[in-house]
Order: structure tokens, then sequence, then C-alpha cells
């Protein structure tokens, strides 16, 4: 850390404590000026130095704090962070995909994902909504895309316009009414599918596939030359392959999982679920009467679960960090994918 001092003429000089001149000698005997003074020394009893000592802790504490990592979970190859907290906020973001699943109260990361995927109505995720889209608009980025289910489209534009009106500012989004079974192009080699969940409300969750492109069977024995004759000539000679990479439910029962529309959430390299209730303080029936998970339920549908990792969210603010490792200590027993839960937000019984 550097620190300047400027001296500004309209102002009381500063002063230091005083030294007297040095003396002078003569030629052969005069000694260099450098290794006489002592800069740092000059300080001591200055008022100055409380000041900069301030100042070094805090640039001290701020390169800290910078280098602390990100809280968040590297999954298969993508690097998963946010807040889920049952009843009260819920946001994963992953960055390769520029996308935010949920928006409850839009923390700060989210500003900069260029795709938000609503699930449902309700406040712990999607209240951050209009914030979201406003933040963008002040940081000059472009219109974001969201996506909602259809049957709440008209409310959710609403809701912009209120805020529109209520801020006098233009809210500028992309809003796409995306149904269960239709497929959405975010780039060239990526598109996302909602599948059905079960929820209080009317809710979906999303899948994320990766695009690539095989030749097909009947063309694999052709040279180059022939296969980009056959192409110019209009010829489909490759066929289109979709793998499932992140599957996000949002709230949901666990009857997504008996659901054989929903394979494909339950075969991406990495599913993102609810477990709101962890223990026997709340029943599997009361988890269902409220349309959530408890992960009890999940123990018992283990053999649907083909995914490569679990990452487990939106536990109930009544748990402990001991509580939530416990019952993914009990899952994982079960479960020949990776468990981890999102704990970001919860604290230790000892804290």
């Amino acid at each position: 850390m550097q620190i300047f001092l400027t001296i500004s003429p309209s102002k009381a000089p500063l002063i230091f404590p005083f030294h007297p001149p040095i003396p002078k000698t003569p030629k052969t005997q005069r000694t260099s000026l450098k290794t006489l003074s002592k800069p740092v020394n000059s300080l001591k009893g200055s008022p100055l130095l409380p000041a900069f000592g301030r100042a070094i802790e805090d640039d001290e504490y701020r390169l800290a704090r910078s280098q602390v990592l990100r809280k968040g979970v590297d999954l298969e190859g993508y690097s998963i962070e946010g807040l889920s907290i049952g009843g009260h906020e819920t946001c994963i973001i992953i960055p390769e995909f520029k996308c935010a699943f949920d928006i409850g109260r839009c923390p700060s990361r989210a500003i900069h994902q260029n795709f938000v995927f609503i699930t449902h109505a309700h406040l712990d995720h999607i209240g951050g909504l209009p914030m979201y889209v406003a933040s963008r608009g002040l940081y000059n980025l472009k219109p974001p895309t969201v996506f909602v289910p259809p049957c709440i489209k008209e409310d959710v534009e609403k809701l912009i316009d209120i805020h529109q009106t209520m801020g006098h500012v233009e809210l500028n989004l992309d809003l796409v009414a995306l149904d269960v079974g239709e497929t959405y192009e975010m780039r060239n080699n990526l598109v996302v599918r909602p599948f059905r969940t079960d929820h209080a409300i009317p809710s979906q969750g999303y899948v994320i596939y990766s695009v690539r492109k095989k030749l097909k069977k009947q063309y694999m024995h052709l040279k180059g030359k022939q296969i980009e004759k056959l192409k110019k000539s209009g010829v489909e000679i490759t066929d289109v392959i979709l793998s499932p990479e992140v599957a996000f439910t949002g709230d949901t029962t666990s009857d997504y999982m008996l659901d054989p529309r929903n394979a494909d959430a339950l075969r991406a390299k990495v599913l993102i679920t609810e477990a709101t209730f962890l223990d026997e303080g709340c029943s599997i029936e009361h988890a269902r009467q409220h349309g959530h998970t408890h992960i009890d339920e999940i123990i018992e549908n283990a053999q649907w679960i083909r995914n490569k990792s679990v990452l487990l969210t939106h536990f109930s603010s009544r748990y402990h960090l001991e509580d939530i490792r416990q019952a993914v200590s009990k899952l994982q027993s079960k479960l020949s994918a990776k468990v981890v839960p999102l704990t970001e937000g919860f604290k230790s019984m000892h804290a």
C-alpha cells in the first residue's frame, strides 16, 4: 500500500517534530544526508501515525476479504453459487451458463447473469425480479431474458408495469412464457426445457442441455469430399445430440421423481433439488401438504436418481449446519451420486 501526503499552500502546513539542522562539516568529512536522515523514525510521536495504522489495517482487511473465495460448490465442471433458505430467499447462479434460477432478493452476483429462470411466483423465489431488471439497466447491461411459467406471465408483466409507474423508470426485459415440453435456444450449443413439478401453486423446473452434432451412421463410411457434397446438396447429414447438464427443481414434492417424463432431470450431470425438511420434527405428510420434499423421500426414491452429483437446497431456517450435515450423510449412504448441501446463510448451533 502506498500513502501519499499532499500539502496544499492554502492550508496549514503539517508540523513534524523538530530536528536540529545537521552541522556543516568540511568537504573531506561531510557524510551523506541519506545516511543521517531516517524518514520512518521522524514520524515518531506524530498524530498522523494512528491514522496511517488504521489505513494500513483497513487496506489489509479489504485485501484479505477480496482473496476469500466465493462461497459455492464446484460440481461436474460447474461453479454453482447462491443462497437458498426455505421461505426466505432462493437464487442459484451458474456463471458458465450466465444464468440464475429464481431470484428471491437479487444478490449482486445475479445482476451479471443474462438469463433468469423463475420456477413459481412465491416471493422468496421471484421477489427480487424488479430490482434485477432495474440493476441491469443501471449498469447499462443488455435487457435480460426472463423465463416464467405461462400461467403467470400476465401477472409478471403487471408487476413490472407497477414498478415502472411508481418509480418513473423504464424496465426493459425479454419475458418468455416457456411451457413444459417446449425448448428455447440460449446459444448455439445450449438449450433449456421446463419440466413438471408439484408445489402448492403452479410451478415448473428446468433442464439445461448441451447441444452437439454427430454424423449420421449411414454417412460414417464416406470421405470428406463426399460428405461435403451431400451437405451442399441440402442433405441433413448430422443428428443433434442433447445431453442434460443441470436440472433445477425449485419448490416441489418428491412426486416429480416418479414422472417418467422427467427422466432427463434425474440423469443430468447435476441435479439441484429441494430438501426443505430433514428430521422427524416435520413429517413427510407435513412436507407434502405444503408442496415440499422431506429428505426421507429422496432416500426412498434413490433408485431413480442417475445424476453424477446432487445439490440439496431450500432447507428450512430451523436447521443448523450440524443438522444439515447429518441428514446429508444419511442420504449419501444410499446414493452413488455425490451429495452436497448448499449451506450459505446457515449457522452452526455453536455460533
